[in-house]
């Protein structure tokens, strides 16, 4: 059976993915893994970073004892999952990516920062900073939100993975994105898209940016069928 690795959104969990992981173990061998901070893990000292996402999981891997392996990335998971397959080639096989945000500007980060600030979101949003709370308890979601937004402040003033870095990932790829998707845009996808040499372009048509939006029955017959 093939071995799949599934990578969570920023300020994510790997509890979101489980629905997914589920349906997949059927006929995959599926591993799921929680960023530093996400889902309860220890919040280290360092920034987050996508370099440092991406080494969690060459750690990750190392421990297992998996020497390659295929990969879905929800959101930030898929850009980690793009950096792995640029910086680590011989550890990705098929990469798939939904709901990815490749574009990163001082614009696009300024906007992504005023929906990241815990202050607000308590007063205004209270049902999603208590889920936020449940999600990372025991660390601090606060943080959690705090140490995201430095991370892609930094993407806005530098993007990791440049626009022509995508022509040397060989891997094949991928690409997804819902039709109503209101935080990533289908121009800035088809970009990257046709940047990569081996890749696929594939629309979820009713489909908001959340992953509990996605019909998930249907996103694990589009995986399965990459993958065979």
């Amino acid at each position: 059976m093939q071995e799949i690795l599934l990578l969570h959104g920023a300020i994510g969990d790997s509890e979101q993915l489980k629905p997914l992981d589920k349906l997949l173990a059927v006929d995959h061998i599926v591993y799921r893994l929680n960023f530093n901070g996400h889902g309860g893990t220890p919040i280290s000292g360092d920034p987050f970073s996508i370099e440092g996402f991406a080494q969690e999981v060459i750690d990750f891997l190392s421990v297992h004892h998996i020497n390659s392996i295929n990969i879905f990335g929800f959101s930030m998971g898929g850009y980690v999952a793009m950096y792995l397959a640029k910086h680590y080639p011989d550890k990705v096989n098929k990469l798939i990516t939904l709901a990815t945000k490749f574009h990163w500007d001082d614009t696009v980060a300024a906007k992504e920062l005023t929906l990241l600030d815990p202050q607000q979101i308590a007063e205004k949003i209270p049902a999603f900073a208590a889920q936020l709370k449940m999600r990372h308890n025991p660390q601090d979601w606060k943080i959690v939100l705090h140490k995201t937004a430095e991370m892609l402040l930094k993407m806005g003033n530098n993007n990791t993975i440049k626009m022509q870095e995508y022509q040397s990932i060989k891997q094949p790829v991928l690409v997804m994105l819902g039709d109503r998707d209101k935080m990533v845009s289908l121009e800035e996808t088809t970009k990257i898209y046709r940047q990569l040499p081996n890749a696929e372009l594939l629309i979820l048509p009713e489909t908001q940016h959340p992953i509990e939006s996605v019909n998930i029955h249907r996103l694990a017959v589009e995986i399965k069928s990459f993958l065979q």
